[in-house]
């Protein structure tokens, strides 16, 4: 029997990078054929077609950028003879272009992310064992209808909840609502429960402007009143606790809210539910005033998380009304 057919479109970043001898920078250096030759025994795992989709780092990853590769994702998934298709991505903004693909591919087949914390100069690179663990789990039949997911240190994650934890160990990913999905060991790839329930968005473009704006302690409101006139799609506003701000900022998310544009509310915590409880019924700029002036609950997505879903969202067309619902039932 062939082997499952498994395309790996790679981006860059550090699971494709090398130190520089003369100048002693990291780069990005390694093809797509370099990373694969790095895993000796791939042909009894699947049969590969490799390509580079971009070259960049991950922090230069722009949403255009991530609309082409989620695409092009789409398309080589759409062959009879692709069982999956493996994505390799620098860690700064993975999971950002992991969820654009979970909430935009509509197939059941798995787009599987990877990176890397060491680039491939250091002792013991992680950047080969990940690729060959996500090739496994492209390939795996259990890996039906789990959308996309992000493999890194034996640990799989969905799209929908993992984010960077940590500057640079390489235990750095963790999904905080959840936790992981499964693992992968020598054994074999082990999930710990049943597909979960997932819809998606057609979205036709990625080209709208959402700005992220974090609140702090004190803060004038003069850079909303600046985003509102000067034109914005969407905003998304990162306040503190379960979902609070400075009272002084009131004003202008009323201001933005009546002017149609759909102000979404995160938090600067790494866990836990908005809670929006607190208010006094006029200025105090708690979660439960926030609500009444019309701000959405972005559930448990972080900033940056909910800004590519914003995008993905308006991309597809989504008035306000469809925006706050697809955050209530994600």
């Amino acid at each position: 029997m062939s082997q499952p057919g498994v395309v790996v479109l790679t981006t860059g970043g550090t699971i494709a990078s090398l130190r520089d001898p003369g100048t002693g920078a990291v780069r990005t250096a390694a093809t797509p054929d370099d990373l694969v030759r790095l895993i000796p025994d791939i042909g009894e795992i699947a049969r590969i077609e490799a390509r580079a989709q971009v070259a960049v780092n991950s922090w230069n990853m722009t949403p255009a950028m991530m609309f082409d590769l989620v695409t092009a994702a789409g398309t080589e998934l759409s062959r009879s003879d692709v069982q999956g298709v493996v994505i390799t991505h620098g860690t700064d903004t993975v999971e950002e272009t992991a969820l654009l693909s979970h909430m935009m591919v509509n197939r059941d087949k798995p787009v599987v992310f990877v990176a890397a914390m060491r680039n491939l100069s250091e002792t013991s690179p992680d950047g080969p064992r990940n690729l060959r663990d996500a090739i496994r789990i492209a390939a795996h039949e259990s890996s039906i209808a789990r959308g996309s997911m992000l493999v890194i240190n034996e640990t799989i994650h969905s799209a929908r909840f993992v984010t960077k934890t940590h500057t640079v160990n390489p235990s750095t990913f963790a999904s905080p609502h959840g936790g992981p999905i499964g693992e992968v060991t020598a054994a074999g790839i082990d999930f710990f429960a049943p597909p979960a329930r997932r819809s998606t968005v057609a979205s036709a473009r990625l080209d709208s402007h959402v700005p992220i704006v974090k609140s702090f302690t004190g803060m004038d409101p003069a850079i909303l009143c600046w985003y509102r006139e000067s034109g914005v799609d969407g905003l998304v506003i990162e306040g503190s606790g379960a979902g609070n701000v400075p009272g002084a900022l009131l004003p202008e998310i009323a201001s933005l809210v009546h002017d149609g544009i759909p102000v979404v509310l995160t938090t600067r915590c790494i866990g836990g539910p908005l809670a929006p409880v607190y208010g006094t019924g006029g200025a105090s700029g708690g979660g439960h005033d926030l609500v009444d002036a019309g701000c959405i609950l972005a559930s448990r997505f972080t900033a940056q998380k909910a800004r590519i879903a914003i995008l993905a969202l308006l991309g597809a067309g989504f008035p306000n009304s469809e925006i706050e619902g697809w955050f209530q039932s994600a």
